[in-house]
């Protein structure tokens, strides 16, 4: 009896050796590193979405005529509430896609509204409007920040994810890497505003 708590105790220390070397914990610390730095980003982009309602309702009653910017805040906002955000985004590059284009849409019709204050003075100097004009400022660096730890944590997750030999325990358990942000198409080009 005492042979075989000797073999079934070597077997233990071997077979624990052996999953320490072959990085299955550190895989699974850095997926958990990902997911957190992304549930970071999609808070970011909650509190901004929880802003512009606030931002259409003040815009409204000055700018009656800017019904075309109004509605396209607002269906950037409906599209975004309506993409479903979970783990699988973090795993399906198309997804992760859709959900990047969705926000750059949310940003670009952002844009679009805080322009239209250049028309009306009375709209500038209202100090609801310019809070919530801060207060989406302040979103807006939250949300580069969040999105910058997210990009620095799944390259790491990515370069350790593909590196021998972790990269055959991440095969065998079905991790792969994840999709990152990339700029949008003409994001390095200004967005052209016309009030004619």
């Amino acid at each position: 009896m005492n042979s075989m708590k000797k073999v079934a105790l070597a077997l233990t220390l071997t077979s624990t050796l052996a999953f320490s070397g072959c990085g299955y914990n550190t895989l699974q610390a850095k997926d958990e590193s990902v997911t957190a730095a992304w549930s970071e980003v999609e808070n970011q982009y909650q509190r901004r979405a929880d802003l512009v309602p606030n931002l259409v309702n003040v815009v409204k009653g000055y700018a009656k005529h800017e019904e075309q910017v109004l509605t396209e805040v607002t269906q950037a906002r409906a599209n975004v509430a309506g993409l479903k955000v979970d783990k699988e985004v973090l795993e399906n590059p198309e997804l992760f896609k859709k959900y990047q284009e969705a926000q750059a849409q949310m940003s670009s019709a952002l844009s679009r509204l805080l322009m239209v204050q250049e028309k009306y003075p009375d709209l500038k100097a209202n100090e609801q409007f310019k809070d919530l004009q801060v207060q989406l400022e302040g979103t807006e660096n939250r949300i580069s920040t969040a999105r910058t730890r997210y990009v620095e944590t799944v390259q790491d997750y990515n370069t350790y994810v593909r590196q021998f030999p972790q990269a055959m325990t991440a095969k065998v358990i079905g991790m792969k890497t994840k999709p990152n942000f990339s700029a949008e198409a003409g994001a390095a080009k200004a967005p052209t505003v016309n009030f004619n």
